[in-house]
Order: C-alpha cells, then structure tokens, then sequence
C-alpha cells in the first residue's frame, strides 16, 4: 500500500509531518515514533488497504471538479478509516484535520485528503489513547 500512497506522493514520513502539525504535547520525537509503529501496522491491514485504495481508484475514475459540497463520499471514507482504527473518538479527530487541512492534507484531491485525514486521525487517536494508558504501541496493537 505504501508504494501506492507513494506514486501519489503520499509517503510515510508526509503522514507523519502532518500528523504532528496539529499535535499540541510534549515529547514530539516519542509521539512520531509511536505513530510511526502505528502507520505502519495499519498500512498492512486488509481493510484499510481496499479502503485507501477505493480512495486511489475513486481520484483515478471518478472525475469531479473542486470539492463540491453535495460530494459525501469522500468524507464518508475518511470517517471509515478513521473509526475502523481509533473508534468513535477518532471521528473528532477526523474532522479537526478535515477543517484544518494540514501538511499533505491541503494539496490532495477531495478523495485522497479524506482518505489519507482520516488514517492520521485513527492513528493519531491511537497514539492519544496509548499516552494515556502508559501502554507501549507493539503491546497496544497485539491486545497487550
């Protein structure tokens, strides 16, 4: 999936630099590498792969001009990404990155920056719920 997300210049470390832009903490450095871990695990899940993905294939055949305010499709993706991954709570999450556009977010077309807002968003709540657990990332994801 990342080789896709890649070829649309989408890369890890974009996801991560977006991420953190609207990240208000300490301990940045610790936080990217928890999300990094976390990326990473979600890039590889199933779900999340044909749900990206659709967002890929919908930019490539589906041709829309702008983001047109009747298009609920794409937000309707980001918010599956989103929820699938962090939760009802990643959906706050969601659309504080949709309002604010940060990084990456601003330049991808209407499909793609929900896509790709809603990963950072599950992700990022992910990290939020791990901070406040003490629980470390690799125990976190395997059910520790």
């Amino acid at each position: 999936m990342i080789g896709k997300l890649n070829n649309k210049g989408i890369t890890l470390e974009k996801m991560l630099n977006t991420a953190l832009e609207l990240y208000i903490g300490e301990d940045a450095e610790k936080v990217r590498e928890q999300l990094r871990g976390i990326m990473t695990h979600y890039l590889n899940d199933i779900n999340i792969q044909a749900l990206l993905t659709a967002a890929l294939l919908l930019e490539e055949n589906f041709k829309v001009e702008g983001d047109p305010v009747s298009l609920m499709a794409d937000e309707l993706i980001g918010i599956d990404i989103a929820e699938y991954i962090g939760g009802k709570k990643a959906l706050f999450n969601f659309f504080y990155y949709d309002t604010k556009k940060p990084g990456i977010l601003k330049e991808l077309p209407p499909f793609l920056d929900d896509a790709i807002g809603g990963f950072i968003a599950g992700c990022m709540t992910k990290v939020f719920e791990i901070i406040s657990s003490g629980t470390s990332s690799e125990g976190r994801e395997r059910g520790v």
